[in-house]
């Protein structure tokens, strides 16, 4: 069920002054920001909030977590309050073994953040699942959306799915291979990158560093399951919905950033993106893959700081 604005009573926030995780020397130069949490029924959401002025809300996907749009905020926070969550199971959140992972219970809790930080004219960043969970919310909080940008990602049903994923969704080989030897978070290094070159060592350590063992993969698993392909799939009606609604935003200013070598999020998804909004600022990158922020992200951060600049 949607989160109501009452729950602002049931507020409780966490402050830590540092990473909850230190991974390897000179983490903090990685990733330089003050980690804080927000308590939800299954757990804590570990969030990034850094700089001031009107929000910018930075939703990731699988298998990354914040840490993807380090560059992005570390770009923007000298014009605007740059807030990053991790999803429940991923990066420094908690990482609960009985708990669902389904779509819907992602929306809850990107609903639930909006709400209680009480954020107003945001700018929405989605990337890969950070889609569907951020469409999903936003559509529930349409009043609170005032810009959207838009890479690599999906908000509506698709019939089309890579082999390299499908494997992933096997019995018994998908867990042993995502959660066991960590293949799908690892293969991504690689085949998220149009040139895997690109990605430095500490790049790929800071990627990998929440989901050091077979507990806390288990939100890479279920991300993997959870991709709805039928109406048989218990996300698939709930997708479908988002996907219906998202011309509610045709009025929008919506900034369109997307990496042509992208094996799963191919062009045809960002055809998609163009005829809902015809109108969209768009980049394309031809020498970009999924992870378009680590090959391209200084360019995306110029064009989007004048997007933003441009519609205040």
């Amino acid at each position: 069920m949607p989160v109501e604005d009452s729950a602002n009573t049931n507020k409780t926030f966490h402050t830590a002054a540092t990473s909850p995780h230190d991974g390897f020397s000179g983490w903090s130069s990685h990733y330089p920001f003050t980690s804080h949490f927000l308590k939800v029924p299954a757990g804590h959401l570990h969030y990034v909030d850094e700089g001031q002025g009107e929000p910018v809300v930075m939703v990731h996907g699988n298998p990354t977590w914040s840490f993807f749009y380090r560059h992005l905020i570390t770009g923007l926070r000298g014009q605007n309050r740059c807030l990053a969550l991790d999803h429940l199971g991923c990066g420094f959140s908690d990482k609960p073994a009985d708990f669902p992972y389904r779509l819907s219970n992602h929306v809850d809790h990107l609903e639930r953040f909006l709400i209680e930080l009480d954020l107003q004219n945001i700018t929405l960043v989605v990337h890969d699942w950070g889609g569907a969970i951020g469409m999903g919310a936003a559509l529930r909080q349409k009043a609170r959306i005032k810009r959207l940008v838009i890479m690599n990602t999906a908000a509506f049903p698709a019939d089309r799915m890579p082999w390299r994923i499908k494997v992933c969704r096997t019995p018994v080989l998908g867990p042993l291979a995502v959660r066991g030897a960590n293949l799908f978070a690892r293969a991504a290094l690689r085949m998220a990158m149009a040139d895997s070159r690109r990605m430095t060592r500490n790049t790929a350590k800071g990627y990998l560093l929440p989901y050091d063992s077979w507990k806390n993969r288990i939100a890479l698993q279920k991300f993997v399951e959870d991709i709805p392909m039928d109406s048989s799939h218990p996300s698939y009606r709930l997708l479908e919905e988002i996907g219906n609604g998202l011309k509610t935003f045709s009025e929008l200013p919506i900034f369109i950033a997307w990496g042509l070598r992208d094996f799963c999020f191919t062009p045809w998804f960002l055809e998609k993106w163009k005829a809902l909004y015809p109108q969209a600022e768009t980049h394309e990158y031809p020498t970009a893959g999924h992870y378009l922020l680590e090959e391209e992200g200084e360019d995306i951060r110029r064009k989007l700081r004048n997007f933003l600049n441009r519609n205040p």
